[in-house]
């Protein structure tokens, strides 16, 4: 009985941790299996339109029924506001960004992703939405780990660096990958300006959704709508890019269960599990985690799948992580100082109301009749 207590105690405590390494475990396996899917034939915009059509269908019926009373009613600038999220944060953000998948590597695109973060705050301040105090050290902290963000990604965007090549041979081989990164890996400037503009994308649509959320408050139905949207632009999209029969066509094999894996663990799993780490212990620990697949797609790459990793790539995606840190520890100290300010207000507050109650017993004349 004492040890399920303690077992239960433990996974009440550590359950975020653990639930929050399988969310990056999740997305460090998509960036293989798509990679494998993409050398074998299937097309970076096809599988994003599969993809988020296939979520769409998923996610539709657990929205219709849980949000019934909380989905306001839809209106022509909604809908237009939804259109723009959809097309910012699905359909030309992801289509960017798994192209650049074909001309760089996973372990490129995903140290570009933790420039987010910086990205988004200085697009805050540009729009005012965010307060820098140049004079404490957490304001500091802020501005130092945007430029040394910028410095990461500058250098891995322009410095390709040396390969280092796996000293022996690979349990796992990729179907149709090149370890020497000669023809998957190389218009390594282009794949990097897709993934730049891509993250640029992203974090005008981390704001925008913010702001979107306090009009449409039903986060699943808003889901549903952005996949379905998003997955029909990404359709016509890919129609005028795409002319040949066949590229739609994927089977049941590799190509297939990418898109499934994709859709499901990546769409389905990770994003409740984010949803539900946020609530519990915030946004902050949610967004310590993203530098894990990163580490976690540098070990698979080169150590199981025999692929190289380039000097530029682990010098910049390491500046990167320090830059992410750097700014993480600053918005947190921002919100524990936001936090204490309110508590001594709603203290000070609590203080008048009780001196007014007692001057209100004690010190209010008496009437005689």
């Amino acid at each position: 009985m004492a040890l399920r207590e303690v077992t239960g105690g433990l996974w009440v405590r550590y359950a975020p941790h653990v639930l929050m390494v399988l969310a990056q475990l999740c997305y460090t396996l998509m960036y293989f299996i798509t990679e494998a899917a993409f050398n074998q034939g299937l097309n970076p915009y096809v599988y994003i339109t599969y993809r988020h059509l296939l979520v769409a269908v998923l996610i539709w019926p657990f929205a219709y029924y849980q949000e019934k009373g909380l989905r306001p009613k839809m209106t022509l600038m909604l809908f237009m506001e939804i259109f723009v999220l959809s097309l910012l944060g699905v359909s030309l953000t992801l289509n960017m960004y798994f192209a650049s998948l074909k001309y760089t590597s996973p372990t490129f695109v995903t140290s570009v992703v933790n420039t987010i973060a910086s990205m988004t705050f200085v697009i805050a301040i540009i729009l005012r939405m965010e307060i820098v105090d140049v004079k404490s050290l957490r304001g500091l902290a802020k501005i130092a780990g945007t430029v040394v963000s910028f410095a990461g990604v500058t250098t891995m965007t322009l410095y390709k660096g040396a390969a280092i090549t796996s000293l022996w041979k690979s349990p796992v081989h990729i179907p149709g990958s090149d370890s020497g990164g000669g023809v998957a890996h190389g218009s390594w400037v282009k794949g990097s300006v897709l993934a730049v503009a891509s993250c640029i994308c992203w974090s005008i649509w981390y704001i925008m959704q913010a702001s979107s959320l306090k009009r449409y408050p039903a986060q699943l139905s808003l889901t549903a709508w952005m996949c379905t949207v998003g997955g029909i632009q990404s359709t016509i999209f890919t129609v005028f890019m795409q002319h040949k029969p066949e590229d739609w066509r994927i089977g049941f094999g590799l190509k297939f269960w990418c898109i499934v894996y994709s859709g499901i663990a990546c769409n389905g799993f990770t994003v409740f599990v984010q949803l539900w780490c946020t609530e519990k212990k915030g946004p902050v620990f949610v967004t310590m985690f993203n530098p894990l697949s990163t580490i976690m797609v540098a070990i698979l790459a080169y150590f199981i799948f025999g692929e190289n990793l380039y000097v530029g790539s682990i010098v910049g995606g390491g500046v990167v992580i320090v830059g992410l840190y750097m700014l993480l520890w600053g918005k947190e100290k921002d919100q524990e100082h936001g936090s204490t300010g309110e508590e001594r207000e709603q203290l000070e507050m609590d203080c008048e109301k009780q001196a007014k109650k007692a001057s209100d017993v004690y010190g209010a004349p008496k009437t005689t009749k």
